[in-house]
């Protein structure tokens, strides 16, 4: 299924129209120089829903849920029976910046906790109000229509559900978003401090019990762990559902390669009445790991609160939340891992009777036995919309009984094999539209999950570096790939990039099934030059079956089909791409190997 957005993509003639601006801040305590841009005031709010009408689309459900930009109204109104909302709170932060939220809470209740919805997305949707038959309401991909009331913030808690079940949200335009005063900031620790001046805030007002927690997907997990780094003395609990920890590393430079087509779309569906900070523009002025990234990583060793973390196999928020679940020290902490789309998992029904648990247990102190549930959770995909097992529960993740094995790689025959062959072989590809593969096919059931490495031996002809993306596939026994697909759409396979100049591994966080790059010591390669590299591969979880394959995919490009985030990066391949392999060349794949927890004949229990 072709998977189309209809709210308009931002060209590159378009870019050009918005004002960059340079400034001078403070990125770990040093000054540093940042690229700004002018942040456009909101279109007339249901525009694009008289647009479809007048053009005869309906019913059509618009992919904006950015947030409406409304002039600021303070006032509270019943937004159904018994669901008060106060609008255009005024929330102050200690450096005197104004900022503004909508609290939604259960009417004339008191000892009421508060769940926050963070991001920079708008506190009110784009619903057009005119439209009384709702065919023009906005909609998420993988979300049945009706899910969720006109009051949900995009990617945040439902305050229609939420606050029938005796919580308040907190609908938050953040420091720099629509009406709220300053500049947006992107995941800096400016973020840290103002999370922990709202949590502050709302836990002082007469009608809460004292307890914040926080919710949301994306956008709004990434704000929980500057939030919760911050250790604010009222913050009780937190669900980052899908959230990256690293901007450099996990969304803006995966494996030092600029992304330029989804990032710079984010980047310029913004708005408000000041500036916000161009993290796109900034890796042309910070292509290198430097303080301007630091400051973005989020402190998770100092996170203590208990949280009910997810991530996905299969989208760019799995790295982040899958080290946010191994490195937060807090002993009270869940992961659940899926192959679902983040929208269609954090709005299923059955998804947020379990979130409501968490919340029940750590917000109103409820005893509801939510100490029982595993401490990890995994999907583990086989093919198409099918998986081998759902919710498998485990205790840690990694998991304790990973044995990792080596695949090398041979060029001669475009196989993998578990012995090392003896023959040095190479093949060469276009660097720009080029592909190698290298297979395997498994005689026996076969499961991997975990981390996987890449470790090459790599020549660039005609040219002085190399960007390689890596696909780990699967293929039916008579060589068909046979995908996961995510919304009706096929996902490529499990991915890792690199950058051939920012091979520097970082020593001490690189462990034997896990490099960890520097990034920000280039090293341009020599005309002949032969030098090996280890590519960090996002963790997976699968099954092949007897007889199904194993594919590696080796290329200069991504490439995905039917997918409505406009994935692009600015690559600098030229000429041809040279893979060593066979003899003093011990290029290998490392994958996670997993045996079966009971085997009783030909009874397998995984």
């Amino acid at each position: 299924m072709a998977i189309k957005s209809q709210s308009a993509t931002v060209s590159s003639e378009e870019t050009k129209a918005f004002e960059l601006v340079k400034k001078t801040v403070k990125c770990m305590g040093k000054d540093t120089e940042v690229m700004y841009r002018k942040l456009p005031l909101r279109p007339e709010r249901g525009q694009w829903a008289k647009k479809a009408k007048d053009e005869g689309r309906l019913p059509v459900f618009l992919f904006d849920g950015f947030g409406d930009f409304p002039e600021l109204n303070p006032r509270t109104y019943e937004v159904s029976p018994g669901i008060i909302c106060e609008q255009d709170v005024e929330v102050v932060m200690r450096d005197g910046c104004k900022t503004y939220a909508d609290i939604y809470r259960p009417k004339d209740q008191t000892n009421v906790p508060c769940v926050i919805g963070w991001s920079w997305f708008g506190k009110r949707s784009c619903t057009d109000d005119s439209d009384p038959d709702e065919k023009s309401a906005y909609q998420t991909f993988g979300v049945p229509f009706g899910s969720y009331s006109k009051s949900c913030k995009f990617e945040c808690p439902d305050p229609e559900y939420w606050c029938h079940k005796g919580y308040a949200v907190c609908n938050y335009d953040h420091r720099g978003v629509n009406n709220s005063e300053g500049d947006i900031e992107v995941t800096t620790q400016q973020e840290a401090r103002d999370a922990y001046d709202l949590i502050e805030f709302l836990a002082a007002l007469p009608w809460c019990n004292g307890k914040i927690g926080m919710s949301g997907d994306s956008g709004p997990a990434v704000a929980q762990w500057k939030a919760a780094s911050a250790n604010p003395p009222h913050l009780a609990c937190i669900a980052p559902w899908e959230g990256v920890a690293d901007t450099f590393r996990e969304l803006i430079c995966i494996g030092g390669i600029p992304e330029s087509g989804f990032n710079p779309y984010l980047v310029y569906s913004f708005f408000g009445k000041n500036d916000m900070e161009d993290y796109y523009q900034n890796t042309k002025l910070h292509p290198c790991f430097d303080d301007y990234w630091k400051e973005k990583i989020a402190l998770l060793e100092n996170i203590d609160v208990p949280a009910y973390i997810t991530a996905g196999w299969t989208h760019f928020h799995l790295r982040g939340s899958t080290d946010a679940f191994q490195r937060i020290r807090s002993k009270q902490k869940w992961i659940r891992i899926h192959r679902d789309f983040e929208w269609a998992d954090y709005y299923n029904g059955d998804n947020i009777a379990d979130l409501t648990r968490f919340f029940d247990r750590y917000l109103k102190g409820i005893r509801n036995g939510w100490e029982s549930t595993p401490t990890v959770r995994l999907d583990v995909m086989d093919a198409y919309d099918f998986d081998y097992q759902i919710k498998r529960a485990e205790e840690n993740f990694p998991l304790d009984r990973t044995v990792y094995k080596k695949l090398y790689l041979d060029a001669a025959k475009g196989a993998l094999s578990y012995e090392l062959p003896a023959n040095n072989t190479k093949v060469r590809y276009t660097a720009k539209k080029g592909r190698a593969t290298f297979d395997i096919k498994f005689d026996e059931d076969t499961e991997l999950t975990g981390y996987m490495k890449l470790h090459l031996w790599v020549e660039a002809e005609g040219h002085d570096d190399m960007d390689l993306f890596v696909s780990v596939q699967k293929l039916d026994k008579d060589g068909k790939f046979l995908p996961t697909n995510i919304i009706g759409a096929p996902h490529p396979g499990t991915t890792g990039r690199l950058r051939v100049s920012l091979r520097e591994l970082d020593k001490e966080k690189t462990t034997d099934f896990r490099p960890q790059h520097t990034y920000n010591n280039p090293q341009k390669l020599k005309k002949g030059e032969v030098v090996p590299v280890d590519i960090e591969i996002w963790p997976l979880s699968r099954i092949w079956h007897k007889g199904e394959q194993l594919r590696i995919e080796l290329a200069g490009f991504y490439h995905r089909e039917d997918w409505f985030e406009p994935f692009d990066y600015d690559t600098i391949n030229e000429g041809k791409h040279i893979i060593h392999t066979g003899g003093q060349y011990d290029s290998f794949l490392q994958v996670p190997y997993i045996p079966p927890k009971y085997v009783a004949g030909d009874y397998v229990y995984r």
